[in-house]
């Protein structure tokens, strides 16, 4: 039995995504081993990131400028006719790092597995909906899902609630292999995958 402040940190740990609890005791023992200074800077990075970051009101993109736009919403050079959507944050920079693409984005929040009624729920759908009131000049709605089952369900289940708003909607081509992850795909799997879609 691992004492109170050691299993504490475990199951804090543990609810991370993809990290079960041998892992999260790896990390409780790895900070344990550290100089006080390491675990201080540590600590300070984690209050930074909750004092200083913030989403954006448009896109939900973390950030740190001031205002409530990101710096790609709040971009005058953007394409504002384009709107790519993602599942989550991480699969937003692996597009930006491509320089294919210069249009919008907004960030779903995740993927809807089997159409749960608790997977949509968790969703922004309404937000995405709103946003589609209110930007009358986008033209073209890219689904930039993940090319897995639940990628692929997530982005029919889209297509279903965009389409009475009359805008083209394409999918990422397959330049992206099935089971894939944006997250992880190199940057000319991705421009070709832009440059291919349908």
């Amino acid at each position: 039995m691992y004492s109170k402040s050691i299993q504490k940190l475990i199951d804090l740990f543990s609810k991370f995504p993809t990290v079960g609890p041998r892992t999260a005791s790896r990390f409780v023992f790895y900070l344990i081993g550290l100089k006080n200074e390491e675990t201080d800077e540590i600590i300070n990075s984690i209050s930074a990131l909750k004092n200083n970051v913030k989403v954006c009101s448009s896109c939900f993109k973390p950030f740190e400028n001031e205002g409530t736009l990101c710096e790609i919403c709040s971009n005058k050079t953007r394409d504002k006719t384009l709107l790519c959507v993602v599942e989550k944050e991480t699969d937003l920079i692996p597009i930006e790092k491509t320089k294919k693409y210069n249009g919008l984005y907004f960030i779903l929040g995740g993927t809807v597995s089997r159409l749960k009624k608790e997977d949509i729920q968790k969703l922004r759908v309404k937000e995405l909906e709103e946003m589609m009131k209110s930007k009358t000049d986008i033209k073209e709605i890219i689904l930039a899902t993940n090319p897995n089952n639940e990628g692929e369900a997530t982005a029919l289940y889209l297509e279903r609630i965009l389409k009475p708003f009359g805008k083209k909607i394409t999918r990422l081509g397959r330049g992206l292999p099935t089971g894939a992850e944006l997250e992880y795909a190199d940057g000319e799997t991705i421009s070709s995958a832009f440059e291919n879609r349908r």
